[in-house]
């Protein structure tokens, strides 16, 4: 039994997307690793924003992790990856049971980026600093 970490879901919230994963990729042999431990130490990855080899020893070897977020984040422009479906199912399920609607009815975007792009020819906008150094070149 391994140590639970403020990032992982529930054994319940797993079971909602478990078969996506499971009927990923045909299977010849059992599997060595729990597929919950896998995605829950992809999901602390992805929160605490440290690096593979600083994972935790409670979760499977960082190797495996990462091996499994590699073939689960394979996606194309035009589709979602599989890692993507299912963080937007377990999203779905959570608004539906706070009875809310499913889609995302409003969109915040940041005012500093939205100004920017509008303002900025050759040269970053800087908001009228007069710092050297803080201008860049945008491609």
């Amino acid at each position: 039994m391994r140590q639970a970490y403020p990032s992982d879901i529930t054994r319940e919230q797993f079971a909602f997307i478990k078969h996506m994963f499971e009927t990923f990729r045909k299977r010849t042999c059992p599997r060595k690793y729990d597929l919950y431990d896998i995605f829950c130490a992809i999901l602390y990855i992805a929160k605490e924003g440290v690096t593979w080899r600083a994972l935790p020893h409670d979760y499977p070897k960082w190797r495996i992790v990462y091996k499994y977020f590699q073939m689960w984040g394979e996606g194309s422009e035009t589709s979602e990856s599989l890692f993507e479906k299912a963080m937007r199912k377990l999203v779905e399920a959570e608004r539906a049971n706070d009875e809310r609607e499913i889609q995302t009815t409003m969109v915040i975007i940041d005012s500093k980026s939205v100004k920017n792009a509008d303002t900025a020819e050759e040269k970053g906008y800087d908001a009228g600093k007069k710092l050297l150094g803080l201008k860049y070149i945008l491609v």
